[in-house]
């Protein structure tokens, strides 16, 4: 438990290919999955400079902890890339979820930290700070208010009662 952020609730992967990386979860017992093969950011910026980022996305759980995979799908500047590009492949980041995410993003500004990259997804607004000093370190905000605090609880009890079939699911 952080004192800033309070708990970890996700744990994030860049990977090269989703499909095979939800494959070698599944392959674990993790599941289902909820694929998003073409995410339609409402904005993103890459260190404060708006970038045409194009990625796709995959959320499971294992316990509480949320497991998200990302590719990048184009060269667009953004710390997926540059982590890819620094020879990384896995854990990129962890995050923290906030139901009132203004107010925690006003906090981690007002405690130093900086913003590396920021954007929204279908209202729900999303930060990484600059805090990567080895790989796997960076540390995302994230809003849950609305669909998208709904979408993760659903995605979180279904995965309680998951009996392996029908692994993965296209949103989309």
């Amino acid at each position: 438990m952080s004192r800033i952020f309070g708990p970890i609730t996700q744990i994030g992967y860049v990977v090269r290919d989703i499909e095979a990386s939800m494959a070698h979860w599944i392959a674990h017992g993790v599941g289902p999955w909820f694929h998003l093969e073409r995410c339609e950011l409402d904005f993103f910026r890459y260190r404060g400079v708006d970038s045409p980022l194009e990625m796709s996305a995959a959320v499971a759980n294992s316990g509480g902890i949320q497991i998200e995979l990302i590719q990048q799908r184009n060269d667009a500047p953004s710390l997926y890339r540059d982590f890819l590009a620094a020879g990384h492949e896995g854990a990129q980041h962890i995050a923290y979820w906030a139901k009132d995410y203004q107010e925690l993003y006003d906090r981690a500004l007002s405690l130093g930290y900086t913003v590396a990259q920021e954007g929204s997804l279908g209202g729900g607004r999303f930060a990484y700070l600059d805090t990567e000093k080895v790989p796997g370190t960076v540390i995302e905000i994230s809003d849950i208010g609305g669909t998208k605090g709904e979408l993760f609880a659903a995605v979180r009890d279904m995965a309680a009662d998951w009996d392996g079939t029908h692994p993965i699911h296209r949103l989309g």
